[in-house]
Formats: structure tokens, C-alpha cells, sequence
């Protein structure tokens, strides 16, 4: 009959030889990429076959490929007609880092007040990068829309984190209205 410190050792040798050999499959898993011995990744689900394009479906994506390019100048001229009301509420946007009251504090951003026309990079007290300082020249209508549709794209290297505003007359509505602002 044996005691119970032969069971103990029974148990114990089992269960370290199944620790061995599920530690070296996982081990060699591991090794393997994750995939197992010659199976290949599997994913839930099905690839859904592609429906055939008719003629309407092959126009709407030639015209899709072809949308024309943001174009700031027309941007700039839709502003001289835009809703300068309707821009306010889009610089509720812009609150959170700039004012736009006359001799306002700057803040993350700076006053907006009288930019448009004014020297790049140039309202006094704030600390622009050095991006925005090479840039040179006026803010422009023109050179607004473009910075405000998409900033990191026009002056890589700006400190602005906002990802600009998409929608042109948004835009254009937000021209009229910093435009007021003189």
C-alpha cells in the first residue's frame, strides 16, 4: 500500500510532464508566428462577393475619382456673399483657443481680431512657431481658407492642432464673419 507522500510525488511527476509538454507546444507556437504547425490565419466570417458595377454605378465612381480639388479662391469670393451670422457659429469652434474681441487676450491661439489682412504671424505678444513666421505675407482671404481647411497641411510645422474645417461654405461663412471683425 502506498502513503501519501508516494501519491504526492505521483501527482507531481504527471503533472510536471504535462507542464512540459503544453509549455513546449506553447513555447513552440510562440515561435511559429502565433499560427500553429502549418495552419493558416482564420477569421471569423465570410468575404461578401463584390456586386457587378453597371454603368451608373462606373459613372458615380469616375465622378467621385474626379472631384475637383479644395479650391481657396473660390472659398475666399463665396465669402464676400456668405452669412457672416451663421460664421459666428462656426467660430464657436475656435472659442476654446482664440478671441476675437478687439485688444482680447491671447490665448492657446492668438486674438483674431483684424486678421484678415494682417502680417502672417505677427499679432503682438503671442509666440508663434517658427513655421508661421517663415511664411511671410498677409492673411489673405484666400490664404485664410486654405490654412483653415486643413492648417498642418498649408504650414507643416504649425503649433495649431485644430484638423480644419471641410465643409466650404462653413468655411466661407467663417471668412465673412472674421472678416467682420475690424
Amino acid at each position: 500500500m502506498m502513503d501519501s507522500f508516494e501519491m504526492t510525488k505521483i501527482a507531481a511527476g504527471v503533472l510536471s510532464a504535462l507542464l512540459l509538454v503544453f509549455g513546449l507546444k506553447t513555447a513552440i507556437d510562440i515561435k511559429m508566428g502565433g499560427h500553429g504547425h502549418g495552419h493558416e490565419e482564420q477569421h471569423a466570417g465570410y468575404v461578401l462577393p463584390k456586386p457587378e458595377a453597371d454603368a451608373a454605378g462606373e459613372a458615380a465612381a469616375a465622378s467621385k475619382e474626379a472631384a475637383p480639388a479644395f479650391d481657396p479662391a473660390a472659398v475666399a469670393t463665396a465669402a464676400a456673399t456668405a452669412d457672416a451670422g451663421a460664421g459666428a457659429d462656426v467660430f464657436k469652434k475656435c472659442k476654446s483657443c482664440h478671441t476675437a474681441e478687439s485688444g482680447g487676450p491671447n490665448k492657446t491661439g492668438p486674438n483674431l481680431f483684424g486678421v484678415v489682412g494682417r502680417p502672417v504671424g505677427s499679432h503682438e505678444g503671442f509666440s508663434y512657431s517658427d513655421a508661421v513666421k517663415n511664411k511671410g505675407g498677409n492673411w489673405g482671404l484666400a490664404d485664410l481658407a486654405l490654412f483653415l481647411h486643413k492648417p498642418k497641411d498649408d504650414i507643416p510645422g504649425t503649433k495649431m492642432a485644430f484638423g480644419g474645417i471641410s465643409k466650404e461654405t462653413d468655411l466661407a461663412n467663417l471668412l465673412a464673419y472674421l472678416g467682420t471683425l475690424k
